[in-house]
């Protein structure tokens, strides 16, 4: 029995996600994977990414994982992380393309002239840490209100329903950097290089057991 699948199609550094949840979860059967069986026969599901959303949703797809993601984003405890929250939504300003679907809402590029109060120009991608302004959910048990997480990202979600909203960020303006619905969370930044404040949240996953 596989206790965490982390979903393998090519993109990310899947190893420091499993390294991560090791750490956390030291006699769970962690396995990093491409085959949809493994993927269907887990008990969790971690979705991860890095790079561009055309090349995520077509080696998921050359992969044959599709089908596999969305059954178990309905039915079992399911973590997604950065592009691995935005795949989830209906469709993405990168590369105009559909996502999977399974959430309400759109993914959008942070403007070009992102300016802080003081003026100055704001890079993009965000890339650092941010504080986290985040919700009530089982995943955020001891993690303190604000605490900082680490995002690398162009792009961020618009969800259409504000009942998934979990968390929210700012660069310079806020913007959603979690959402969840019931089996299903799903973050922008990424826990696994979040040292303490991230390791929580993954522990809190890994012993989560949604009604």
């Amino acid at each position: 029995m596989v206790d965490i699948a982390v979903v393998d199609y090519g993109m990310g550094n899947l190893r420091s996600v499993q390294q991560a949840l090791r750490t956390v979860a030291p006699d769970a059967s962690i396995v990093v994977t491409n085959e949809p069986q493994q993927v269907a026969k887990a008990a969790r599901v971690v979705f991860p990414g890095q790079g561009a959303m055309p090349d995520c949703m077509r080696e998921l797809d050359a992969r044959g994982l599709r089908a596999a993601v969305l059954e178990a984003a309905r039915n079992k405890p399911f973590l997604g992380i950065c592009i691995g929250l935005q795949m989830l939504f209906e469709h993405s300003a990168e590369g105009d393309i559909p996502g999977l679907g399974v959430l309400p809402g759109k993914v959008v590029r942070f403007a070009a002239n992102l300016r802080d109060a003081q003026g100055n120009k704001l890079k993009v991608p965000h890339m650092g840490w941010n504080q986290v302004h985040h919700a009530e959910h089982p995943l955020w048990q001891g993690i303190p209100q604000d605490a900082r997480f680490y995002f690398v990202h162009s792009y961020y979600v618009q969800p259409q329903d504000n009942a998934l909203v979990q968390a929210t960020s700012c660069y310079p303006q806020p913007f959603v950097c979690a959402v969840a619905r019931d089996n299903l969370f799903a973050v922008q930044f990424h826990p696994e290089k979040s040292q303490s404040a991230g390791l929580a949240l993954l522990r809190n996953f890994v012993k989560w057991n949604p009604v």
